[in-house]
């Protein structure tokens, strides 16, 4: 049996790209190779992904020192959990959960992705995977760790179910969001999205809209969206160290134009806005020159 489940193969082969997803299926492992595992081991921060009880997709950040997640003995341990605000914290802190994963070196524009099954350990996580593999450098904007400050004695929460005027600057601010898709059997997959700001455009307070640009043509996340409309995305406030969570439901839009081969749109059920989830704070952006104009 391959990888790919129905709703990636409809997606690869409406777009032409079946046979480039065929090649590339080679490189999704189930074990951690030696490389990914030292990638892993250099990384301060990732992005999980999971479902909730009630089917939502959320997106959460994680942090730690370097050296706070590593793989040992084809189990990856990560020894942190989202922050307690983060609907993410009491979704992974009991029993165990298919996620997916995404760590990101921004200074290097290198990301790996690992899928599988996570169980609570102490105050961290951990995953047995299913799914690793890397990807291409594309759409990842370049930054650097500048400070790292110490953990705040309080965070400020806001929930909502409908943007308002800070979090709609925010969005079409952003140079990057990471978005996490499930399919129907609930396996969960991170990933990253990157364009110019203003590529992630606020249509209305609940709803928004992004062009998906040519990437690995394995359509991880479009084919979950095929088959399971439930989303996460996480927007990071990359200089102050707040995040913006939304989950909804997406559908993706046959349209194309120039450097999008179709686009999705995402109406946003609740929003969650948190200061000062990650100690890391980040210099301003070199975007992407494979971002489309």
């Amino acid at each position: 049996m391959g990888i790919y489940h129905a709703g990636e193969l409809a997606v690869q082969h409406r777009l032409g790209q079946s046979d480039i997803a065929r090649r590339l299926s080679r490189m999704v492992r189930d074990e951690i190779p030696e490389a990914a595992a030292d990638f892993l081991s250099e990384q301060p921060m990732a992005v999980l992904a999971a479902s909730d009880d009630a089917g939502r997709v959320w997106a959460g950040l994680v942090t730690g020192p370097v050296g706070f997640m590593y793989a040992d003995d084809g189990v990856v341990t990560v020894e942190a959990l989202p922050v307690p605000d983060d609907p993410l914290h009491e979704v992974l802190d009991g029993r165990a959960r298919q996620v997916g994963m995404i760590a990101i070196e921004p200074q290097t524009r290198h990301r790996m992705r690992i899928n599988g099954i996570a169980t609570a350990a102490g105050t961290g996580l951990s995953i047995h995977p299913d799914q690793v593999y890397s990807n291409c450098p594309k759409y990842i904007s370049r930054r650097h760790i500048e400070t790292v400050s110490a953990p705040p004695t309080r965070r400020e929460l806001r929930r909502t179910h409908a943007l308002d005027d800070g979090m709609r600057r925010r969005i079409s601010a952003a140079d990057t969001f990471f978005i996490g898709s499930a399919d129907r059997e609930g396996n969960a997959d991170a990933s990253h999205r990157g364009g110019n700001p203003g590529f992630l455009e606020v249509l209305s307070p609940t709803r928004l809209r992004w062009p998906d640009y040519r990437g690995n043509s394995m359509f991880m996340t479009l084919g979950n969206i095929a088959t399971n409309p439930s989303v996460g995305l996480l927007i990071p406030d990359w200089d102050t160290g707040s995040t913006l969570q939304l989950t909804g439901t997406a559908e993706i839009v046959w349209e194309s134009a120039a450097g999008a081969q179709c686009f999705v749109e995402f109406d946003i059920i609740e929003a969650v806005e948190i200061s000062e989830v990650s100690p890391l704070h980040w210099s301003a952006a070199q975007l992407s020159p494979a971002n489309p104009a």
